[in-house]
């Protein structure tokens, strides 16, 4: 496992320079998860996609016009998604409900290990104005309980790890916070009660004092944008505007495009009327995917069922990577039609719940329980 995380750390440097410092450092490898190995079925089919991009994930950078940057930050509000019933028939025919395919899902995964990926905002939790009351519900806090007890299950979030955890509050999960950039394993009791917690990947710790110095200088140079809202999310940071008026976006955006000109090092994406900062480095939720399997002892394996589910352009990483791998599959969490490697959909969180349940229903009675 060793070789593994360190082999990892030389190669998640970006734009050419070596970003790991210390591969020692910054890997605290103390993860042992014990999961069953059955024979693999024979293999499953995907579908396939062939539509044509619905919304664009804009790197935002220097040179960009400001119209571009609110034609972007409009397409990330479902409320500026135009699409006939036509376009939504089609869509669903590629991504058809992960509720009503749920025996083929089933049937795909059977003989194998599933493993659960689920992002937080909403997936789990509704999409709210105030991203610190995104508060998930006592039922889907049950239903994820569950579902951990059934299958090992992470939570993968653009937010701060700790932040997540305290929405959560499930020390059973494994938790992959700041787009997958802080990993951490589930706590364990000793005899003596002991908590111990296991952090095993930050790939980005040298940029901490970065983050901070330019968290500081957002929140200031924001201040004069109404409902603007910096977030730290430790190693990366969110820029909201779901609270800002749509006639001021342009000079938000240019806002945070003035602080980031003196960090050739950060980069600037949108995600969910989110302007997103990170690091340069090769580290997203699907690294983050990948990395997790790895530490569950599925590197090279055919009988692990991978399942993740989210809403965001970020989760589109992970969704790749699945698609990639020929292995499990993706959830798209939309009402409304858009570009995706998911191979199936849900309409909002009550549906991800119903569709957490069911699983956890069908993996008690295949135990007979």
């Amino acid at each position: 496992m060793v070789s593994f995380l360190e082999e990892r750390a030389k190669n998640i440097g970006g734009g050419g320079q070596n970003i790991m410092t210390d591969a020692k450092s910054v890997l605290n490898m103390s993860i042992t998860v014990t999961v069953s190995a059955q024979k693999p079925p024979a293999p499953h089919g995907y579908i396939s996609i062939s539509t044509k991009r619905l919304l664009h994930n804009l790197e935002i950078n220097a040179g960009a016009r400001a119209s571009v940057w609110v034609d972007s930050m409009r397409a990330s509000s479902p409320t500026h998604i135009k699409s006939t019933p036509d376009d939504q028939g089609a869509w669903n025919l590629h991504h058809p409900s992960a509720l009503e395919m749920f025996e083929q899902i089933i049937d795909a995964s059977k003989g194998k290990q599933i493993i659960m990926f689920l992002d937080y905002d909403g997936t789990l939790s509704p999409i709210v104005e105030d991203p610190d009351r995104a508060f998930m519900s006592n039922k889907m806090r049950k239903t994820v309980r569950k579902l951990a007890k059934c299958f090992p299950t992470a939570i993968v979030s653009g937010r701060c790890r700790d932040k997540v955890y305290k929405f959560v509050k499930l020390a059973e999960l494994y938790y992959a916070g700041s787009h997958g950039m802080d990993i951490k394993g589930p706590e364990k009791r000793s005899k003596t009660d002991k908590v111990t917690e296991h952090v095993i990947f930050q790939p980005a710790s040298e940029f901490l004092p970065m983050i901070d110095e330019v968290y500081k200088q957002l929140v200031e140079t924001t201040k004069s944008t109404p409902g603007a809202k910096v977030e730290n999310n430790k190693f990366c940071l969110s820029v909201h505007f779901r609270c800002v008026d749509e006639k001021k976006w342009s000079g938000l955006a240019q806002q945070v495009k003035s602080v980031l000109k003196e960090y050739p090092k950060l980069r600037l994406t949108q995600g969910r009327k989110v302007l997103e900062i990170r690091p340069t480095i090769k580290w997203d939720k699907g690294k983050a995917l990948e990395f997790l399997l790895e530490s569950l002892g599925f590197a090279n394996c055919t009988d692990v069922f991978p399942v993740y589910i989210g809403d965001d352009r970020t989760d589109e990483d992970a969704f790749k990577i699945l698609r990639d791998r020929g292995q499990g599959f993706g959830i798209l969490v939309s009402k409304y039609p858009k570009d995706t490697n998911a191979s199936y959909s849900l309409q909002e969180p009550d549906e991800v719940m119903d569709f957490l349940r069911r699983l956890v229903e069908w993996k008690q009675l295949s135990m007979g329980a």
